[in-house]
């Protein structure tokens, strides 16, 4: 399941409402609305915070969206190479 789905998923399957992952999240309901829509993606701050909310890990939240996978991976490889 592409990363999309599996947010609205797990959101309906915890019974919350965009709006209560918004407050959680201290963000706007309309980035959960793209997010669950696969209009753009969520950073990986938040995505631990999804990973906490919704209580599974984020290997379980982001698996199956391989293209994503990559992205994180190229980013972080990025990160890591501007230290020392």
């Amino acid at each position: 399941m592409e990363l999309a789905g599996n947010l609205k998923r797990k959101r309906e399957e915890c019974r919350l409402s965009q709006d209560d992952v918004a407050t959680q999240l201290s963000i706007s309901r309309q980035s959960i609305s793209k997010w669950e829509t696969g209009k753009c993606y969520p950073d990986l701050d938040n995505l631990i915070l999804l990973s906490d909310l919704y209580k599974i890990s984020l290997d379980e939240l982001i698996k199956g969206d391989k293209s994503f996978q990559e992205r994180i991976i190229r980013e972080a490889g990025s990160v890591r190479s501007m230290w020392p």
